[in-house]
């Protein structure tokens, strides 16, 4: 055989700790594979020490007893290592009983040959599993594939739903100029009182990836305001009866604007069901007398509650042309004197646990006009 098609051979290590089982497994294999030859399992985890030495290695032909280390914990400690994990390993041993065969399958062995060895059964016990490692590597780098391909599908759809909430909310700070930090505020107040509130009362079933939903999608609660002519919206009095039952269909537009952007965006779109919870009902009270639906207590979606309260708190807080601001002490006693009324109970409790902090946020973007 030419020195050129001897490079595409594939090398077997053969480990035993006797030379004449050494010197006939190199005969029976040599015409057909490159051969290596140790006498220790010592030895053969050396030559497989890192993934530079081991990618030269196809397969192992072991023997199991051996002194000092035996072919069952060299066979373990090959299974252990990244760069070896997939090694197809044979064991070849005098061991002939169904035990010792379950143990060496047992510690991570492909097949299991007793001696005296019979070469055309060696053979094809070792073309067999060369073969079948073969396919099993073209799968493994076909899912590696398949497993970059969905990590790209993923950042694509993250990145996706980053620019619609970002184009959703840059239209309704376009349309609300007054409102200043207002989103800002109040996506940081949720995202402070949800945290709170898993904790509090783990019933309620707040996990930390919908704290970071609520948290994203809380900036579009009054998207539907784009959709308010600029007299009522801009009005810098009190509105009157008519003009408020006019500004109170945000709520109804915002929904129905996010629904079509979901409807749109396909799946990518499912994260924005929780933006429509909070469009939707975030003007509900807990005693049912909200708008637009008159949901009432735990109808009401509880990222909308928790957007109901922090919305009431910024609006108390922040100063307009047509009123003052008021204090934080304020604030709060307005917040629990709508306790079990206007806002969740529970989720009063939570918002006063963390009232400091609130009122720190409120402080560090507070709004100039």
């Amino acid at each position: 055989m030419s020195e050129s098609h001897s490079k595409f051979k594939k090398t077997i290590l053969c480990v035993d700790d006797t030379p004449a089982n050494l010197m006939l497994l190199n005969e029976c294999l040599k015409e057909r594979y490159r051969v290596k030859l140790v006498n220790s399992g010592e030895k053969a985890l050396q030559l497989l020490q890192t993934s530079e030495q081991a990618k030269d290695i196809h397969m192992v032909l072991l023997d199991v007893m051996m002194p000092g280390m035996d072919g069952f914990e060299v066979c373990r400690i090959l299974r252990s290592q990244p760069h070896t994990e997939f090694l197809p390993i044979i064991f070849i041993t005098a061991k002939n009983t169904p035990e010792d065969e379950k143990m060496a399958l047992g510690v991570g062995g492909n097949d299991f040959i007793t001696k005296p060895i019979n070469p055309e059964v060696l053979l094809s016990r070792i073309s067999t599993q060369l073969h079948l490692e073969d396919y099993q590597a073209f799968l493994r780098s076909e899912n590696s594939a398949l497993e970059f391909k969905l990590e790209q599908t993923l950042l694509d759809a993250v990145q996706l739903q980053e620019a619609t909430l970002s184009v959703m909310v840059s239209l309704a700070e376009f349309r609300d100029e007054e409102t200043g930090y207002h989103i800002k505020r109040t996506q940081l107040y949720i995202q402070a009182l949800a945290k709170q509130a898993s904790k509090d009362y783990p019933e309620l079933g707040i996990t930390e990836n919908q704290i970071a939903i609520i948290s994203k999608c809380a900036p579009l609660h009054d998207v539907g305001k784009i959709t308010t002519p600029d007299e009522i919206l801009l009005k810098p009095g009190k509105l009157t009866e008519e003009e408020f039952e006019i500004m109170k269909q945000h709520t109804q537009k915002g929904y129905d604007i996010l629904r079509r952007a979901a409807d749109q965006m396909g799946h990518y779109g499912e994260f924005l069901s929780v933006a429509q919870q909070i469009a939707l009902s975030h003007h509900e009270k807990w005693n049912g007398q909200g708008y637009p639906e008159n949901l009432s207590g735990d109808a009401i979606p509880l990222p909308a509650r928790l957007m109901a309260l922090v919305d009431v708190y910024d609006a108390l807080r922040s100063e307009r042309t047509y009123k003052k601001s008021f204090t934080h002490e304020k604030s709060l006693a307005i917040i629990s004197e709508g306790k079990g009324s206007h806002f969740d109970p529970l989720l009063v409790d939570s918002f006063m646990k963390i009232e400091k902090n609130i009122e720190a946020l409120s402080e560090k973007f507070k709004d100039s006009i």
